[in-house]
């Protein structure tokens, strides 16, 4: 499962000087993947993927210390009535979310996604959004 983690250091608690991932890992025992950080000197956003069934538990030591979790079940959308099926959005796409079916229309493996925004900017027809 895919979690969104937040984390500021204005605070009471301060996630951003603290180890959270490795605090984590060490005390649960659950592996986490971190897909991608953007981190700087202020603040913080982080996609990790975790087990399924080790989710609730991740997710309840991050927000013990202080970091937003978001569930992220379907990280991208797509609107089909807007979209052409182009393919626009497989070309940009580096993690292979995006394919064609055997009737050449769009299929989306979400669970693939790690939020980078290239296929909503380069879709022609605003057919995909982030999901939340």
């Amino acid at each position: 499962m895919k979690l969104l983690l937040a984390f500021s250091r204005r605070g009471q608690h301060d996630p951003g000087r603290e180890p959270v991932i490795a605090r984590v890992v060490k005390e649960t025992g659950v592996l986490v993947n971190v897909e991608k950080a953007n981190i700087d000197s202020m603040a913080g956003e982080m996609l990790i993927d975790v087990p399924d069934a080790d989710a609730a538990l991740v997710r309840q030591r991050l927000e013990e210390m202080g970091v937003t979790v978001r569930v992220m079940e379907n990280a991208i959308a797509r609107d089909e009535a807007e979209c052409v099926d182009c393919g626009a959005c497989i070309s940009v796409c580096p993690q292979e979310v995006f394919s064609f079916d055997e009737e050449w229309r769009i299929r989306v493996s979400s669970e693939r996604c790690v939020l980078c925004g290239k296929c909503i900017q380069a879709c022609p027809h605003g057919a995909l959004s982030q999901q939340g």
